[in-house]
C-alpha cells in the first residue's frame, strides 16, 4: 500500500512538470526583444553609483515592472554640494524624450546651462522601441497612454524621488513644463502633485482632467496661439490634432482652463496686463490663495508650436518670435519660488 505522503509527491512532482512545460512553452511565443525587456524591467531601481557630470544622461527608472527612460541634463555649474532647482520637461503627444531635449526645437538645454537648473526629459508610453510615437495620459488625453490607463503621475513621483537620490535637488524649486499634451499632464501634476511641484508651465496643451483637487495653491502658467490648429484656442480638436479623434478629446478651451485654475487658486477675477507688445501679451491673476499666480500669455501666431525657437516641425507655421517661451517660463519659476 503506497503510503498518502508518497502519493503527495508524486502529484507535486507531476504538477511542477507540467509548469515547466507551460513556462518553456510561454517563452518561446516571446520575442528575443520581449524578453530582454522582461529581464530590463526585473532588475532593480539602483541609481547609478558613480556620480554624475555636467551634461546629458540617459537613464532608466523601472516603474511597477515596465523600464521608463528619461534624460537628464546637469548645467556646467552643477555643484553636488548646492541645492539646485529641477526641471521636468514632457514632450509632446507622438513625440519622445530626445525630441524634446533638442535645442534648436525647444531651447531647455541651453536655458539650464545659462540659468544654472538641472533639466529633465521624461519619456511617455510608448510600445515602440527607442521610446517613440510617446504619449502621456493627462486625464481625457491622449492615445495608448490613457487608453491603457497608464499611471504617469505616479511614474513622475517616484522619477523625481529618485533624482533627488541622485542629485542635490531643491525641494522648494521643483518644476514641471510641457508641450501639448505633455502640457496637458502639468495641468494634471498640479492638480495631483502639487506636493511636489512649485510650479508648473503648460504650452499649448490645456487642462484634460475630469476632477482636480490639488492639496496646495500651485503657481500656473499658460501659453498658447491663438491660431493653434491642434488645441483650438477656443476649444476643440482642430484639423492638425491626431488624425484618429477617438485617440484626443474635445479640448478644454484656453479660457476655461485659466477660469479653472483662478478658482482653485482662489485668485482674483480681475486679471493684470503684465505684458503688452505686437504679437504677444500676458495677463496674471493675484491675490490667490498661498501667495501664488496664474498667468496666461498669448501669442497672435505661431501654430502649435514653442515660441521663441526658430525650427518646427516641417510643413508647420513658423513659431512666433514675439514671445521667448523659455524666458517667459524660467522668470515665472523664479518668481513663484521667491513667494
Amino acid at each position: 500500500m503506497v503510503r498518502p505522503l508518497f502519493l503527495l509527491l508524486i502529484v507535486w512532482a507531476s504538477l511542477l512538470a507540467c509548469a515547466r512545460a507551460t513556462w518553456a512553452q510561454e517563452a518561446g511565443h516571446l520575442s528575443l526583444r520581449e524578453r530582454i525587456a522582461q529581464r530590463r524591467a526585473a532588475q532593480p531601481d539602483a541609481a547609478s553609483a558613480a556620480p554624475l557630470g555636467a551634461g546629458t544622461h540617459t537613464l532608466q527608472l523601472n516603474y511597477q515592472g515596465q523600464p521608463r527612460k528619461y534624460l537628464l541634463h546637469l548645467p556646467p555649474g552643477y555643484d553636488p554640494a548646492t541645492p539646485t532647482p529641477l526641471v521636468l520637461a514632457f514632450h509632446g503627444g507622438g513625440g519622445f524624450a530626445e525630441y524634446m531635449a533638442d535645442d534648436d526645437r525647444y531651447g531647455l538645454l541651453g536655458k539650464a546651462d545659462r540659468a544654472g537648473f538641472v533639466v529633465v526629459f521624461p519619456n511617455g508610453y510608448s510600445k515602440f522601441p527607442g521610446g517613440r510615437f510617446a504619449t502621456w495620459n493627462a486625464g481625457g488625453c491622449c492615445g495608448e497612454a490613457r487608453d491603457r490607463a497608464v499611471d504617469d503621475v505616479g511614474f513622475v513621483r517616484a522619477l523625481v524621488a529618485r533624482l533627488k537620490t541622485q542629485l542635490n535637488v531643491d525641494s522648494a524649486r521643483v518644476f514641471a513644463t510641457g508641450m501639448s499634451n505633455g502640457g496637458m499632464l502639468v495641468h494634471r501634476l498640479a492638480c495631483e502633485a502639487a506636493d511636489v511641484f512649485r510650479a508648473v508651465a503648460s504650452v499649448a496643451g490645456t487642462d484634460a482632467t475630469e476632477r482636480c483637487a490639488p492639496a496646495r495653491p500651485i503657481a500656473v502658467l499658460h501659453i498658447h496661439a491663438r491660431d493653434d490648429d491642434h488645441v483650438l484656442y477656443n476649444g476643440g480638436a482642430g484639423p492638425g490634432a491626431f488624425r484618429d479623434t477617438a485617440k484626443v478629446m474635445d479640448f478644454v478651451s484656453v479660457p476655461q482652463t485659466i477660469a479653472r485654475w483662478v478658482q482653485r487658486d482662489q485668485c482674483s477675477t480681475t486679471p493684470q496686463r503684465v505684458l503688452d507688445k505686437p504679437g504677444a501679451w500676458c495677463e496674471a491673476y493675484t491675490g490667490c490663495a498661498g501667495g501664488v499666480h496664474v498667468q496666461l500669455c498669448v501669442t497672435q501666431d505661431g501654430g502649435h508650436s514653442w515660441p521663441g525657437v526658430k525650427t518646427v516641425r516641417r510643413g508647420k507655421a513658423a513659431a512666433s518670435q514675439a514671445l521667448d517661451a523659455d524666458a517667459v517660463i524660467w522668470n515665472f519659476f523664479q518668481s513663484s519660488a521667491a513667494h
